[in-house]
């Protein structure tokens, strides 16, 4: 099944040459087919390579989904025109009577920044309350997993000693084999990873509603979910294109910002070699997973248009 993504989103082009199958708005509108409403909140300066690579990873399953883009209003965007965003994305305004079934809300360059400092922080903690009762099941990748973690459960970010980031590809253990986010993984899987801070593990086991499904020596926890799949936290960029790391790499090392080598991305550690693509099949089932164990799945079919249900009734309906 396709990808339902705005008429003319530049990763359309890239999608099809990849071999996707991707389908404009118009087309899908003569389908009868129930399509996943996934809404994604996107807080990265790259924001057309950042949508081209969720998009990537949302097209790889056999459920029809159709992408939203979320801006932030209270931010200058420096590194989008504002063309791009006024013809494909929405504000919280114009979303904010909405249901969704799924939220994606994305990653930032915001490591040494506390949240309370950051210009949108209002904004974001405004959108997240208003997930809970509009969406039902909320996926936060690297900066915006640290957000919520510390949003929701009090959980503080830790700076890396000597502010030394964590760059290139490393190897993860799946720790709860049985959960449905991980169905199919191997035991190990490489993932990458581009921060200067992570989560302590003693702090992430001191709440009880929270499972850590996979873990690093080096980065520590990456994979972190509430029982019920309705908020799942990764603390890495499965969504990461071949190239993504190369290109943070030379940007810096040509600005003269000290950047070491990404561990295990190039061949031989030669930045002018091959790139070592060893995360793409896990990423894919990753996110292939989340469509179809929680949100599909779990996602209450009549929920986007009733006004009158709420998830918590639906819950209590189902026990």
């Amino acid at each position: 099944m396709p990808i339902i993504i705005p008429n003319d989103l530049p990763a359309t082009d890239v999608l099809k040459r990849e071999n996707f199958f991707v389908m404009s708005e118009g087309r899908a509108g003569t389908q009868d087919i129930r399509t996943l409403e996934i809404l994604v909140v996107n807080l990265m300066p790259t924001k057309i390579a950042t949508e081209t690579q969720i998009a990537r990873m949302l097209a790889n399953s056999p459920i029809q989904v159709r992408l939203t883009l979320l801006r932030t209003e209270s931010h200058v965007q420096k590194h989008t025109s504002q063309k791009h965003l006024d013809t494909f994305y929405k504000t919280f305004d114009e979303v904010k009577d909405r249901r969704f079934d799924g939220m994606i809300l994305t990653g930032a360059p915001l490591d040494f920044i506390d949240f309370e400092d950051v210009d949108y922080w209002d904004e974001i903690t405004k959108i997240m309350d208003w997930s809970q009762k509009n969406i039902y099941t909320n996926f936060y990748l690297c900066w915006g997993a640290f957000a919520a973690l510390y949003y929701y459960f009090g959980i503080h970010k830790t700076i890396t000693p000597g502010r030394k980031k964590l760059f290139g590809i490393y190897e993860h253990k799946v720790t709860r084999r049985h959960n449905p986010l991980v169905r199919g993984f191997d035991e190990y899987f490489m993932s990458p990873v581009s921060r200067a801070c992570y989560v302590k593990r003693e702090e992430v086991l001191e709440h009880p509603e929270l499972r850590i499904l996979a873990d690093s020596e080096e980065t520590g926890p990456a994979l972190i979910s509430t029982e019920n799949g309705r908020q799942i936290f990764m603390l890495c960029h499965n969504e990461y294109g071949r190239k993504t790391l190369a290109e943070e790499y030379w940007r810096d090392a040509k600005a003269g910002k000290p950047i070491d080598l990404p561990v295990n991305y190039f061949k031989d550690d030669d930045p002018e070699g091959e790139i070592r693509l060893t995360w793409r099949s896990h990423g894919n089932l990753l996110y292939s997973n989340w469509l179809n164990y929680y949100v599909y799945q779990e996602s209450p079919y009549d929920y986007l248009t009733n006004k009158n249900s709420t998830w918590v009734n639906y819950e209590r309906e189902r026990q």
